[in-house]
């Protein structure tokens, strides 16, 4: 069986932050992290609140600048990308999905998944068709022109599902994209996240505290004590 090629890896990267009171030690976030992941595969990160998982999120997707080490994202080592070509690479090339669905007020749903694509250079009409498509599939064909106060949480989190397919991404980034949602919400967006990034061949780097979700995942990674290790 033909191994999956690497789309992202994360090589003996540490973070460190300013020490909060004056005359105080940096705190320490990461120490000499490793992870991969590959493409079309996906990966869990579980730890305690405050542990660093979404510090290694964000230093994953360029977000976020580590200390020491490496991140590269098919083939390229981020840290050498300009701030210009870092953010296209970002637009093109990763989805994102946090707690908070972050849609724009001031847009409907169907606005608010083309406009990214827009962005990545596509016509109107093609980001138009691009998002009509994602929105029917997410099951919110019938709240297209509905702006993020006139949807629930869950569907909400539907159309920032959405948004962060509709370029087609390498890897999707998810940061406890259930944590705000009930119950049964948390299960519809799970469920679809999940047939969303097999059907599309996507790979998935997601952040949770929640060990089921986390179990669905091909590779489940725990990070304790600024250390990560791959749960047994």
């Amino acid at each position: 069986m033909m191994k999956s090629a690497e789309v992202l890896s994360l090589k003996q990267v540490s973070k460190s932050f300013p020490a909060t009171l004056r005359g105080g030690q940096p705190i320490q976030i990461l120490q000499q992290v490793s992870l991969s992941l590959a493409s079309s595969t996906s990966i869990a990160i579980t730890g305690r609140s405050g542990s660093g998982k979404s510090t290694l999120l964000q230093i994953s997707a360029g977000l976020l600048g580590c200390d020491s080490g490496q991140v590269i994202f098919e083939n390229q080592q981020i840290s050498t990308l300009d701030d210009v070509k870092l953010s296209m690479l970002r637009c093109k090339r990763m989805g994102f999905i946090f707690q908070s669905s972050l849609l724009l007020d001031d847009f409907n749903a169907l606005e608010n998944v083309q406009i990214p694509a827009m962005i990545a250079g596509s016509s109107e009409k093609q980001a138009r068709k691009r998002a009509l498509e994602l929105l029917q599939t997410v099951g919110l064909a019938d709240r297209l022109y509905h702006t993020s106060d006139q949807l629930s949480g869950g569907e909400r989190q539907r159309v920032a599902i959405a948004r962060a397919l509709v370029n087609e991404p390498a890897v999707i980034f998810a940061d406890e994209p259930t944590g705000s949602l009930d119950e049964r919400n948390a299960q519809l967006v799970e469920d679809l996240l999940f047939n969303l990034v097999s059907e599309r061949k996507v790979s998935l780097m997601l952040i949770t505290h929640n060990n089921a979700f986390a179990s669905r995942c091909d590779i489940v990674y725990h990070l304790h004590d600024k250390k990560l290790e791959v749960d047994a």
